[in-house]
């Protein structure tokens, strides 16, 4: 679904209720995430995706992909803090091509993570994603930095597993920048495989919000305008999974896989 061009968080709420998704173009984005703050650091945060690591786990299948990883934790309400490095660990059933494994990848670098940028979006993503599901009081939140890199006859992959579920409760996924690049696609559709819309992120902080729980989504193949010069899309996506505390089941809306 995609909105009109500048929707109130109440509207984008509605519409994650009653689709499992909405798209939500990078101006409007850029104006709710300022409501809770200037994005002062925006130049050095998108200029980190050129220090992203190889992702070691897909080498041996020669796609071109770059990333870094880390774990936040945040309660219903106050700071969102970040956890110790640990793994990126989804089950088979939500990723058959790298789940079942626990995969370590290079952490996100300490001035992008204390940075205004990722704290403004972090919270504005708890803030959101809390209000359809009041009853959390705790989330584990996952961010990933994501540069997908096409050239001449090699196409970039930025979802290898196909269409998916994360195996969590809500996504954000913002556009930080494209280069070079045509196509990729973002397709939503319901648990049975039918198409329930498609977009292209397409400018700075355009962004995808989804129930992880309803809707699966995946994004088409990138390849570059021009072969002979580089090419990449760098995104970065969010997760949010509710958590239980102690002596309580989980209050979220989603899988906790």
């Amino acid at each position: 679904m995609t909105t009109d061009p500048a929707p109130d968080v109440p509207t984008l709420q509605a519409l994650l209720r009653r689709d499992g998704y909405a798209f939500l173009g990078g101006d409007a984005m850029r104006r709710l995430l300022e409501d809770g703050g200037a994005l002062d650091d925006w130049p050095a945060f998108a200029a980190s995706w050129d220090d992203l690591a190889p992702d070691a786990y897909l080498a041996a299948r020669g796609r071109q992909r770059r990333r870094r990883h880390a774990v936040f934790a945040a309660g219903a309400a106050g700071p969102v803090r970040r956890e110790p490095r640990q793994p990126h660990y989804q089950s088979l059933d939500y990723n058959p091509l790298q789940g079942g494994i626990e995969r370590w990848f290079e952490p996100i670098l300490p001035a992008v993570a204390e940075g205004a940028t990722l704290r403004r979006i972090l919270a504005f993503g708890r803030d959101f994603f809390g209000a359809l599901a009041p009853a959390t009081r705790r989330w584990r939140v996952e961010v990933h930095q994501f540069r997908i890199e096409a050239r001449a006859g090699a196409a970039g992959e930025p979802t290898p597993e196909g269409v998916h579920r994360d195996g969590v409760d809500y996504v954000l996924v913002l556009l930080v920048d494209r280069a070079n690049i045509e196509r990729g696609t973002t397709t939503i559709h319901r648990p049975d495989g039918g198409l329930l819309g498609s977009f292209t992120l397409a400018r700075p902080l355009d962004a995808a919000l989804v129930d992880d729980a309803r809707v699966c989504h995946g994004v088409t193949p990138v390849v570059p305008h021009d072969p002979q010069r580089p090419a990449h899309r760098d995104v970065l996506v969010v997760t949010y999974r509710a958590e239980a505390t102690a002596g309580e089941p989980p209050a979220g809306q989603g899988s906790t896989a």
